[in-house]
């Protein structure tokens, strides 16, 4: 009872959050007017400046922003106990996460659909703009390495996942030509897309399809991540309504409607119990507890949870892509505010189908487990966590399908289905992101030769290609081994991406100084997200035996990366001391 209290409590206070906190910035303090003339009409280019109603908006910026952050990272924070991680998913999603990707959407809204990277070369200072955009760069080509393995593993793990994911590219593709020349109404495209994708899920595996999907499982990670790669190229360079934005949108039906399978589920097994035996649905885990192996829960667990609380990449999904679809400026706080309490409420539920769903069975090679044991199996340690998490929310939330009586098989092709399909929207929208900051980077620089959209989209994608080709840590160099260069920079990925939403939240507190606007609620989450990852970064530098550069094996190619990143964000707050004094209630050129 107690999983399904936490369940629905959740999405309670997450809705009136919206409807009062959420209400409070978009009307007392940003002020959305309903009539003011939205950057996607007035730069209308019918590639990326498109506008579009707010539904489908949410659909591209929800499954955009969601990736398998909220999935991977509060899976694996539960090893600290289910409740820290609960505290700082609900709290930190609706008064930092919520606001950061709320205020940057209007910020960029009200900067012709700038992103905040652009944006801070007018509001801070030139310089901080070039810095910005580097730390941009660097951690938009780690996305783009490392996803892509993300994605094959997940291939690897759930083959019956493949062709539902793969069938995605031409419905999406279908849906959008035929929104754009027939101008239909979303109601009956909706439905059909819906019908088809959970087809492609029930009957993915039948009979040739089975032999397709083993194929492509067993395919080498170069290879999967090299074809992820052209993918995310041709979804960058396309007019945005031809694929990028229509496959967003029918991924969001299908990742909400199975997100509303396994509140259904987890209602169902809370109530009723679970399988033959009416197992009930309990918490088969700690509150908290010793994480054997883990880093110190401060500041770890603030950077393992990211997207599901706050994350930097959702700074530039906000005002790198949807600044510019938006066609009505109060639509920002239904997308903006909405997606990132959609996806805090999301972690919740991972974190229940970790700490409750997989305590209701789990098969290993010793049989199968339930209860606590079930639990311990797949949090023993450290490492086991960190390549058991995603498994371990499969499992859990497949058990949640299953309460419904849905075959099992039905239940993991289901999950694996979101897991991938989120982690591909995520890449192909950071290859068209890197495409906008690479492309602000040329213009500063001078570099014409990078300022078109082929150029620019052939840089990320070959930059990523030749960091992902390499041999993971300590492998040989032989072609099996090759394609998972992206873990040498993971360890470093979250802190990194937390500090973005901190240089972010002081864009937004600089755009908001100059306009003489309250500033308590964006001034605390910046000081806490500036401080936070540095914090957790130093301390990956020199603290234990895996420390980058004190460690019994030192990184030193992930120390020169975290120095470097630590210089840059030293050098903004710098430059963001020198400016303040000049910037309050003085309007940007």
């Amino acid at each position: 009872m107690a999983t399904l209290l936490i369940a629905l409590g959740s999405l309670v206070l997450y809705l009136i959050a919206y409807h009062t906190y959420g209400r409070w910035l978009a009307r007392k303090i940003f002020r959305l007017d309903p009539l003011r003339k939205p950057p996607s009409m007035e730069f209308e280019d019918g590639e990326d400046y498109v506008p579009t109603s707010k539904g489908v908006v949410f659909g591209h910026h929800f499954t955009s922003i969601a990736g398998t952050g909220p999935i991977v990272g509060p899976a694996l924070a539960v090893i600290y106990g289910w409740l820290p991680a609960l505290l700082w998913v609900l709290f930190g999603s609706i008064l930092i996460g919520a606001v950061h990707d709320f205020g940057s959407l209007v910020v960029s809204m009200r900067s012709r659909g700038q992103t905040v990277g652009d944006i801070s070369g007018r509001v801070l200072s030139p310089r901080t703009r070039v810095l910005f955009l580097s730390i941009l760069f660097m951690a938009l080509t780690v996305v783009l390495a490392i996803f892509g393995l993300v994605i094959a593993n997940v291939f690897r793990m759930f083959p019956t996942s493949i062709f539902p994911c793969v069938v995605q590219i031409p419905i999406a593709m279908g849906i959008g030509l035929w929104l754009h020349r027939k101008g239909v109404s979303l109601t009956i495209p909706s439905l059909i897309t819906l019908v088809i994708m959970y087809l492609s899920v029930i009957y993915g595996d039948w009979g040739p399809l089975h032999a397709f999907n083993m194929a492509m499982a067993e395919l080498p990670v170069l290879v999967w991540v090299g074809l992820l790669l052209v993918y995310s190229y041709v979804a960058s360079v396309l007019p945005v309504w031809i694929l990028l934005q229509p496959r967003d949108y029918i991924n969001s039906l299908q990742l909400l409607s199975a997100l509303g399978l396994v509140v259904l589920g987890l209602v169902v097994a809370g109530l009723f119990g679970f399988g033959p035996d009416k197992q009930p649905l309990e918490i088969v885990a700690d509150p908290v507890r010793n994480a054997v192996g883990a880093p110190p829960i401060f500041p770890f667990l603030f950077i393992t949870i990211a997207c599901g609380a706050i994350s930097g990449f959702h700074c530039l999904v906000s005002s790198g892509t949807s600044s510019k679809q938006l066609r009505c400026e109060t639509d920002a706080q239904f997308v903006g505010f909405g997606s990132m309490l959609t996806e805090g409420f999301l972690a919740v539920l991972v974190i229940l189908a970790c700490v409750a769903g997989l305590g209701l069975g789990v098969t290993t090679s010793s049989g199968t487990l339930t209860g606590e044991a079930a639990f311990a199996a797949s949090y023993a340690d450290w490492g086991t966590a960190s390549t058991g998490a995603i498994g371990a929310f499969v499992q859990g939330s497949g058990n949640f399908l299953r309460a419904l009586h849905l075959p099992e098989a039905f239940a993991v092709a289901l999950m694996g289905v979101f897991v991938a399909s989120f982690a591909a929207t995520t890449m192909d929208t950071a290859c068209r992101l890197q495409r906008y900051v690479t492309q602000e980077l040329a213009s500063t620089l001078g570099l014409r030769m990078f300022a078109g959209k082929h150029a620019s989209t052939l840089l990320a994608i070959t930059l990523a290609a030749v960091i992902a080709a390499m041999p993971a840590p300590g492998a040989s160099w032989e072609f099996a081994n090759l394609g998972k260069g992206g873990l040498f920079l993971w360890p470093i990925f979250g802190a990194t991406n937390q500090l973005l939403g901190g240089i972010a939240f002081l864009v937004i507190l600089f755009w908001m100084s100059r306009r003489k606007l309250p500033l308590v609620f964006v001034a605390v989450p910046a000081v806490f997200m500036l401080v936070l990852p540095a914090v957790a970064m130093v301390a990956q530098l020199f603290y234990g035996p895996t420390a980058w550069i004190t460690g019994e094996k030192p990184n030193f190619l992930l120390a020169g990366v975290a120095v470097v990143t630590l210089a840059l964000e030293a050098w903004i707050i710098i430059e963001a001391i020198k400016a303040w004094p000049r910037a309050k209630g003085v309007l940007e050129e």
